[in-house]
């Protein structure tokens, strides 16, 4: 029973709540002090204080404590969620963390790809110097419009001169490439 305070006069939390005499070997007082009442009245909402009694009983002394922090935060995360509970913050974690296994794999993949590139750049630059004194020139940045600047156009030419921006004819090259 650690953080097991003696008690004065003063009931426990689940007594208080109650409204009943707290007896010396009280169940609850252990675990719900006097200043608990939050904690209680959660737990005795979602639980109810018989079965919460029957749990602690069931339980051994040494675990009780656990116990107790156990349901309370069930109790908190089924009052939150009423539907799911705890459950639903666990799959949310979950799902939150399978993105972000994804979202490291694409970022480990991108990383191989460009040590792969910057390492046949290496090679290719001990073969000649001329490469590594050369200008590289990127292609145009493409331009945006507004939503407005697109209603307009859209609505006073076809579709057909809103899109033939591009002299060239290579789309590709004015898209941003980005890895």
């Amino acid at each position: 029973m650690k953080g097991y305070e003696p008690r004065s006069s003063s009931s426990c939390a689940a007594c208080k709540f109650l409204k009943r005499r707290c007896i010396p070997n009280c169940i609850f007082a252990p675990y719900f002090r006097a200043d608990e009442c939050k904690k209680f009245a959660k737990v005795h909402k979602v639980f109810g204080a018989s079965n919460v009694s029957k749990i602690l009983i069931e339980v051994p002394e040494e675990q009780r404590e656990e116990t107790v922090n156990s349901l309370a935060y069930e109790a908190d995360a089924r009052l939150r969620d009423p539907v799911y509970g705890c459950i639903g913050a666990i799959a949310l974690l979950q799902r939150k963390m399978i993105e972000l296994q994804h979202d490291l794999a694409i970022a480990k993949d991108r990383l191989a790809r460009c040590a792969a590139a910057a390492a046949a750049t290496h090679s290719s630059s001990s073969f000649s110097n001329d490469m590594s004194n050369s200008n590289v020139s990127l292609p145009p940045f493409p331009e945006f419009y507004s939503c407005s600047d697109f209603n307009d156009n859209f609505s006073h030419s076809s579709s057909s001169q809103l899109f033939s921006r591009n002299e060239t004819g290579d789309d590709f090259l004015q898209i941003p490439y980005i890895f």
